[in-house]
């Protein structure tokens, strides 16, 4: 019987270590200096786009993430405690931290995660919202086979994850026995899944309500639960 693991990409697969390291050289003294600290500003303005870009799709004013998380970076400056945001920063500096997205790096262990699934009988897909050619890079840049035909993005259909409507099209593009499973590094959706903490730490389980199939703290942990549980 076939058999599929879908991995989430960026936070997953991907690190933002990055996007952390560029806003510490472009805006790290100027943060340090009114006790911000980079990656505490770098996950403020994240996960508010994040919200911002959910809330956009949900009311059916579907805009890229790319275009939500620019918008949103005088704001999170702001919110962050910055006076005057448009004076502490200009946007060729927002522009470079942002640029950085085109720089992030794989995990520690993805290549062993998605050999160890290959060798026992998986087909590893890879669903993003992002744009399929920047994702890929990710991969392509490490030197590691993903084959182009593996990528999956939503961002096309107007839908944002976590909404199922997102994940259906794929899902429902298996076979009804095959064994299909979802693998991140948080807890968002309701297939067989697999949990990695490696970017969250924390799981939070008595917010979500729900104990994934497996957890694991890294890739290569998971992808060895998910082996042994479908045996």
């Amino acid at each position: 019987m076939p058999k599929h693991v879908v991995f989430d990409v960026v936070g997953t697969c991907v690190s933002y270590s990055a996007f952390f390291s560029r806003i510490s050289s472009v805006l790290g003294p100027r943060l340090l200096a009114n006790n911000i600290t980079p990656k505490l500003f770098g996950f403020a303005w994240m996960e508010s786009s994040e919200r911002e870009f959910t809330y956009l799709s949900i009311s059916s004013r579907y805009t890229p993430y790319k275009q939500v998380f620019a918008a949103m970076f005088y704001r999170i400056l702001w919110m962050s405690g910055i006076e005057n945001p448009r004076e502490f920063a200009t946007d060729a500096e927002r522009d470079e931290i942002v640029s950085s997205y085109s720089e992030l790096e794989l995990r520690e262990g993805v290549q062993e995660t998605f050999g160890m699934l290959r060798d026992a009988g998986f087909t590893v897909w890879c669903l993003t919202t992002g744009d399929v050619e920047r994702v890929r890079g990710y991969f392509m840049k490490a030197n590691m086979d993903m084959p182009l035909e593996n990528f999956r993005s939503c961002d096309g259909m107007g839908v944002a994850k976590p909404a199922l409507a997102a994940y259906k099209p794929l899902f429902e593009s298996f076979g009804e026995e095959e064994e299909k499973w979802f693998a991140a590094a948080h807890i968002l959706h309701r297939f067989k899944g697999a949990y990695c903490s490696v970017y969250e730490k924390e799981d939070c389980r008595e917010l979500f309500g729900v104990d994934m199939d497996v957890m694991a703290d890294t890739l290569p942990a998971m992808a060895k639960k998910i082996i042994e549980a479908s045996k």
